[in-house]
């Protein structure tokens, strides 16, 4: 997988797993192929434990007071939540098999040794990880593109996660807008901060997109999105930590259509017409006769006027062509030419 040339061809598009398996594998492969039959490029997994994310401790700090997992502890959150690493390799092969790139999200350096062990081309550093510069370091000395996402971060934040990853001669980097919300709503998406992000790091940036509905990837392509990330599942019904802003097979293929279509209609820096429009040229304004003039006669305002279709002169013409004499009779709704007219003492 190079994963830096095909972003310079075409908007990459992730389908984010994450929970969305519910704790059974053929779900996690139905979520694989479902992924696939939509349009996706890649199918990505979350590589962590409860333990490799927190402690078990029912403290007042490792409560979530608010938001879609308000009430929950954090170690339970993630063990409810956490793909069993024992299946990576598995749902790896089962990505080749249907054609489609996987990669993964690590959480620590065993998380990235792990998938260092099982191939993995790719790394992405999690909103909430952006802060973690040692593990940042460490992921990208393996010297694999490296996706960088920067929900709540700080300008200075992102300037020292990308600093992180370049210390380490690690360039092939990714940065992706994203609101940490979950749900995210479109006002605060402010997806102008991705532009500005290229500009200020000089690097191909995208979306992590947790926004209901296709309207915020399809801008985020419009404004030159590289990389598109959206969470998939097999169904909302069926509960998991994430389902309730994740999209079902049929909208996430709706929004790779819709995706597929920006990019047709952004094109390129195109002058001129094109085929399609060629055939309405025609259609034009050029000069007209619109009286019958008889041989002789002035050409005036009111026998010529520049109107459709386009088959006469240029209406760039029409001014020069006034007060000039018609050379021979000039049927009303002829296209004038030159030759039908000029200067006579």
């Amino acid at each position: 997988m190079d994963f830096y040339k095909k972003i310079q061809k075409r908007v990459y598009i992730i389908a984010e797993m994450s929970a969305n398996h519910a704790g059974s594998i053929d779900r996690a492969r139905e979520i694989v192929h479902a992924a696939r039959e939509a349009g996706a490029d890649c199918v990505k997994l979350q590589t962590y434990t409860p333990d490799t994310m927190t402690i078990d401790c029912n403290k007042e700090f490792f409560r979530i007071e608010d938001g879609t997992w308000k009430g929950e502890n954090l170690y339970d959150l993630y063990r409810k939540a956490y793909t069993p690493w024992e299946w990576h390799a598995e749902l790896k092969e089962e990505a080749h098999k249907a054609g489609i790139d996987f990669f993964s999200t690590a959480f620590d350096r065993s998380s990235v040794d792990f998938l260092e062990e099982i191939g993995v081309e790719l790394y992405k550093i999690a909103s909430f990880e952006l802060v973690d510069i040692p593990l940042i370091e460490y992921a990208a000395s393996k010297n694999k593109p490296l996706i960088l996402s920067t929900g709540m971060a700080t300008l200075a934040e992102i300037e020292d996660a990308v600093c992180a990853a370049r210390r380490k001669g690690n360039d092939q980097i990714v940065l992706l807008r994203c609101a940490s919300a979950y749900p995210a709503v479109a006002d605060g998406m402010n997806l102008r901060t991705m532009v500005n992000m290229r500009d200020v790091f000089r690097v191909p940036v995208g979306l992590s997109d947790h926004s209901m509905g296709s309207a915020a990837a399809v801008a985020a392509v419009a404004l030159g999105a590289c990389v598109i990330e959206k969470h998939l599942c097999a169904g909302r019904d069926i509960k998991t930590p994430d389902s309730s802003f994740s999209m079902e097979p049929e909208e996430f293929k709706r929004m790779v259509d819709d995706i597929r279509q920006a990019e047709k209609a952004l094109g390129e820096v195109w002058y001129g017409q094109t085929d399609q429009e060629e055939s309405g040229l025609i259609f034009r304004r050029s000069v007209f006769c619109v009286r019958d003039i008889k041989k002789g006669e002035t050409l005036t305002e009111e026998n010529v006027r520049v109107i459709r279709p386009g088959y006469g002169l240029a209406p760039g013409l029409y001014h020069e062509i006034l007060g000039q004499k018609a050379l021979r009779d000039i049927q009303k709704g002829t296209p004038l030419r030159m030759d039908m007219c000029g200067c006579t003492d």
